[in-house]
């Protein structure tokens, strides 16, 4: 695909040639997302990072990974904030706000939106999650965690076999990310949720499209075998009321004895944050935070990496960061990370 001047909207615009691409910039950028050097190749330019859905990751990586490339953040949190709150349209909207920034990050709650809005925009938009449907961005960040923590093991994704637990119906990262699987070889699947939140029919078909095995089951039982386990949290804003989102809260948990008694020694264990930490949910047990497989938060790390590697590509100056570093003058433990 052609990245300069394009929108990043869905996980079906990319080929695996692309994909490399992106991972090759996102290594390029450890130095800065380290502080062992910086960077000015973005100065002057403006992220426009309109949230109008609660988040904190995904938000604040945008912002941080454009700041790293020297831009500068305005941002816009909140439906109630905007003048959407007035009635104002997605497209007028987008004409406005656009002719402020060089590029825009934008989550909405409504699937479709971010398209919605980009239709009326004048520079690049980049989708932070679009409701239920799609993450392109988290799913980038998670296939690259799998490619290096499966690297490490002396592994690749061709022939893995991947757990994805939980709410697999309105989860769109599992959405995303199967998506990106499909297009490797010989994945394995096993899908492990309540009936009522399995994963989507559609993305099953394109796992059958491929070539993919996949199982569909409502237990964990067994030894899974499994290289990777993708927990996720129960989308309670997807629900049409907390009580209902409460009927399947800590159904699918994952502690040291479960994951001892179901998963190999070395399986990677992932999860797209926030983790639900409450006693009733308490989906990815604390006791597992001491585990070197637990790759939550190097996969959240990564998720700046990928972001600066997308801006770079976007703005059209992969090829030219390095010619506008400097040295870091602050002391910061990040350099030796």
């Amino acid at each position: 695909m052609t990245f300069t001047g394009s929108n990043i909207l869905s996980v079906n615009q990319f080929t695996i040639d692309s994909i490399q691409t992106i991972f090759e910039i996102a290594d390029r950028m450890q130095p800065y997302a380290r502080r062992q050097k910086r960077t000015r190749v973005l100065d002057g330019a403006i992220l426009g990072n309109l949230f109008f859905e609660p988040s904190t990751r995904t938000r604040v990586s945008f912002g941080t990974a454009f700041n790293l490339l020297g831009g500068e953040v305005r941002e816009t949190t909140g439906m109630e904030s905007s003048a959407l709150a007035k009635g104002e349209s997605l497209y007028d909207t987008a004409r406005v706000l656009s002719s402020y920034s060089d590029v825009i990050a934008m989550r909405h709650p409504k699937s479709g939106a971010v398209a919605e809005f980009a239709e009326g925009s004048r520079v690049p938009v980049i989708n932070g999650g679009d409701g239920a449907n799609e993450h392109p961005t988290q799913a980038l960040l998670d296939l690259y965690t799998i490619k290096k923590e499966l690297a490490y093991h002396q592994q690749n994704i061709d022939g893995m076999h991947i757990c994805m637990v939980g709410d697999l119906k309105y989860g769109r990262t599992v959405h995303s990310l199967s998506k990106l699987l499909a297009m490797y070889k010989n994945v394995r699947f096993t899908l492990i949720s309540p009936r009522e939140l399995a994963m989507p029919d559609n993305i099953l078909e394109v796992m059958a499209e491929a070539g993919h095995r996949f199982t569909v089951t409502e237990q964990i039982s067994g030894s899974l075998d499994a290289d990777i386990v993708y927990q996720t949290r129960i989308q309670q804003e997807r629900f049409s009321s907390p009580e209902e989102a409460d009927q399947y809260r800590g159904k699918f948990r994952l502690n040291s004895e479960i994951y001892t008694k179901h998963y190999k020694p070395n399986t990677v264990i992932m999860h797209p944050l926030p983790r639900d930490s409450r006693a009733e949910a308490n989906e990815l047990d604390n006791d597992l935070n001491q585990n070197p497989n637990l790759a939550i938060f190097r996969q959240a790390d990564n998720g700046v990496l990928i972001r600066m590697a997308l801006f770079a590509l976007t703005l059209g100056v992969a090829d030219q960061v390095d010619r506008y570093e400097c040295e870091v003058n602050w002391y910061s433990d990040k350099r030796n990370v």
